[in-house]
């Protein structure tokens, strides 16, 4: 069963985006992120886009940079990665994608990694610092293993990459809606009409836009025009803010959630 496909048909069904919120995984600790992760399943978001801390998580703005601290601090592991997607599995069949660098994978062992994730309930990777011209190997493993391989487009990239990205990917294409790092904005990019456009032109997998997503009013214009919505500093935000009661944290993401998917309707 392809979960990633499924989602997608069926927000297109009722004629509407994929809300997609990205946490770091074990952030601020391994049992909390199950429970957050878990809250966003039961109010009902159609991916899960969980981010594998990392000690120099080179495409992440400075909410996310500590959100991967403080799953390195707490303890965070590989085998805790995997161990969270299971946990999350057993709530549903929601998709789940790892935010990753390939440094973490690689060093693990391409093929021991893919089937480790598999094993897990992993359904994609989203490997932030692999060009798809040196992603072969991992292309490979993922096809043999039946996992997603997403690749980035930003506003930055040369028209005629754009066939070759979406030639290597799977899953859904990720656009980046806006240059640098990940992280809160006062609006939403200019432009992104056209290049969903131009990216459409090339494939025929679902467009899913994030970086810079912040608000109920940026997803519902974000929404008119991709096939997918990534919000995930505005959501992490919310741990710092409640670190002094860690129970707080699942129901405040909670309703942040529930808050930002009000606008795709």
């Amino acid at each position: 069963m392809d979960r990633i496909a499924n989602a997608f048909a069926q927000a297109r069904s009722e004629d509407r985006a994929c809300f997609i919120p990205y946490v770091c995984a074990c952030d601020p600790d391994f049992e909390t992120s199950v429970s957050i992760c878990q809250e966003m399943v039961d109010i009902g978001v159609d991916l899960l886009e969980i981010g594998v801390p990392f000690s120099d998580p080179l495409a992440d703005g400075l909410t996310n940079q500590l959100a991967a601290q403080r799953a390195l601090d707490s303890g965070s592991t590989h085998g805790k990665v995997f161990e969270l997607v299971r946990r999350v599995r057993e709530r549903g069949d929601v998709p789940i994608v790892l935010y990753t660098y390939y440094n973490l994978i690689f060093s693990q062992g391409i093929e021991s990694y893919v089937q480790d994730a598999k094993a897990a309930g992993v359904d994609g990777l989203l490997t932030l610092d692999l060009p798809p011209e040196e992603a072969g190997e991992l292309v490979e493993s993922c096809r043999k293993h039946g996992l997603s391989n997403i690749f980035i487009i930003a506003p930055t990239t040369p028209h005629k990459r754009i066939p070759l990205i979406v030639e290597s990917g799977s899953g859904f294409v990720y656009y980046v809606s806006r240059e640098g790092v990940t992280g809160t904005r006062d609006q939403v990019v200019v432009g992104l009409q056209e290049a969903v456009d131009r990216i459409k032109e090339y494939s025929k997998l679902p467009i899913v836009v994030g970086f810079g997503i912040s608000s109920q009013d940026h997803v519902r214009e974000v929404s008119s025009v991709a096939d997918g919505v990534v919000v995930g500093s505005a959501i992490v935000n919310c741990i710092p803010e409640n670190i002094d009661d860690i129970c707080l944290i699942p129901s405040a993401i909670g309703r942040k959630v529930r808050e930002l998917m009000t606008g795709l309707h």
